[in-house]
């Protein structure tokens, strides 16, 4: 499609001259949004886990022509929302070329837009800008200054210009100003300080902006959006009372509710599909699969770490964990399946404790957890997610056969660096170990990696429930068997005060 080029050609164009006139960018989201709604289906493609909580609240603020805040913990996809929000504006919009501000054509704020639009009239040139290129985003820290929020005086530009230091074109534009026509948003809002904050009042209230004192208005047509986290308020910084006044709705955002939705998210986010690549640029045959059991391991130990005591709740537990996990628990199965010539990556409960790197940086802990350390906190934390998922997968089996074979003697270790075809061989001799890997919907023709793993999370399972016995070697044997309380005898020492009486 050829877009019109020149004031004129717009004119003659759909882009009416009413309808780009009077239309301001809240205007332009809630019409697009209503359209959307209308269509079905989802408002933001890729957010997982909020379509009954939180999009119907940003669809209300959007509605509502609201400036808004997102409140939630880290990992919590509040950055990625409001980057969502630029499929709400419309796919190409015209301003006049070369101002910084993204002038409207028909109603231009700047002085050199309206100078410009005066002098060459029908002949003024167009451009068009995307939706991505009106977002403009702002990570708040306690350096930023108001010139870089709102803009100067550029004594360069008034030297080279000859032009006096109250004038316009001295103006040297903020980052509000240059997302005129388009979204702004702030992250982290709380780091900013307090009396920057105040130099947002009137942009949100009034919808202008004055810079250095002088006489220039410039009355600026943008959505205005926030993103904290609420420990924030005390840990670094706050939002004063009277910007949270000006701010329209205030949305809580959450973590995942169920498992499901961990594994969703997990999956749309982590780097997983890595089929290495040939200087042909073919692959070379190697074919990755992931238990499903894997996958809800690594998600239950995010939701278990949510729940721990030793684990600062205020902080809370990122969903880049379960990320940055699967990631890890891939590589250490890729680097096994090379270092032994598989063509199957398959990992397995091992490859979540050689993943401790990944998690243990993303935990932020109590004294309690201080004093045990993160990386005895993080095993704690897998041990309680494989004792669930196994539950999930095996509840109600009967694995007294296998437990036995461990207390009559037996031992096994189970390397996460150890081939499969080796491991398996093992595993083998373990009485009705391989009887069970059914369960899992794992037969004995699956390739070997594929069986290993399965039969791994069993024993690791049976470790979890304290039935067998584990090292830090990985050597599997018969687990510690509860000690039995001992009748403690007492003799009496005067006479008829009785011969023996025993206590529990």
């Amino acid at each position: 499609m050829s877009f019109p080029r020149t004031l004129g050609e717009l004119r003659r164009s759909p882009f009416s001259e009413q309808r780009l006139a009077q239309r301001r960018v809240k205007d332009e989201l809630r019409e697009n949004l209503m359209a959307r709604l209308r269509e079905g289906g989802q408002i933001f493609p890729g957010i997982v886990g909020y379509d009954d909580t939180v999009v119907p609240q940003i669809v209300n603020a959007i509605l509502s022509r609201h400036n808004f805040i997102l409140l939630g913990l880290r990992g919590q996809a509040k950055s990625r929302i409001l980057r969502a929000l630029t499929t709400l504006l419309d796919p190409q919009m015209p301003y006049l070329a070369g101002c910084e501000i993204h002038d409207n054509p028909y109603a231009p704020i700047c002085r050199r837009c309206r100078e410009m639009v005066a002098k060459d009239a029908d002949s003024t040139a167009i451009e068009w800008l995307e939706p991505n290129a009106r977002y403009v985003e702002k990570l708040a820290t306690p350096d930023v200054t108001i010139a870089d929020l709102i803009g100067d005086i550029d004594p360069i530009k008034a030297a080279r210009g000859g032009h006096e230091l109250s004038s316009e074109f001295t103006v040297l534009y903020g980052l509000l100003p240059r997302a005129n026509r388009g979204i702004f948003a702030i992250n982290e809002l709380p780091d900013l300080a307090g009396k920057i904050q105040v130099g947002l009042f009137n942009i949100m209230q009034e919808g202008d902006v004055q810079i250095k004192g002088y006489p220039i208005r410039l009355p600026l047509d943008v959505a205005i959006v926030f993103s904290a986290n609420p420990e924030d308020y005390t840990a670094r910084g706050k939002i004063i009372t009277p910007l949270k006044d000006r701010i329209g709705s205030e949305i809580r955002t959450h973590y995942p509710a169920t498992v499901e939705e961990g594994i969703e998210i997990t999956a749309q986010e982590a780097w997983i599909n890595r089929a290495p690549r040939t200087a042909n640029g073919n692959g070379d045959g190697t074919q990755l699969r992931v238990p499903k059991y894997i996958n809800e391991i690594i998600e239950r130990i995010a939701f278990a770490a949510r729940d721990d005591k030793k684990i600062d709740k205020r902080s809370g537990v990122s969903q880049r964990l379960p990320i940055s996990a699967i990631e890890n628990v891939v590589s250490n199965a890729e680097r096994r399946a090379i270092s032994h010539e598989e063509k199957l990556v398959v990992p397995r409960v091992s490859d979540i404790y050689a993943a401790l790197p990944a998690i243990t940086g993303k935990l932020e802990l109590e004294y309690e957890g201080e004093m045990k350390g993160a990386d005895h906190v993080s095993r704690e934390l897998i041990r309680t997610a494989v004792a669930k998922s196994f539950d999930t997968y095996l509840h109600g089996v009967n694995m007294n056969q296998i437990v036995q074979w461990f207390d009559l003697g037996g031992e096994i270790q189970l390397g996460d660096n150890a081939g499969a075809g080796e491991v398996l061989q093992g595993l083998t001799q373990i009485q009705g170990l391989m009887d069970k890997l059914v369960k899992l919907n794992v037969g004995p023709k699956e390739p070997p990696e594929i069986q290993v793993s399965a039969a791994e999370f069993i024993l690791e399972g049976l470790h979890a429930h304290k039935k067998i016995g584990r090292s830090e070697e990985r050597v599997f044997s018969a687990g510690e068997k509860p000690v039995k309380k001992q009748e403690r005898v007492y003799e009496a020492e005067e006479p008829g005060f009785g011969r023996k009486r025993g206590f529990n």
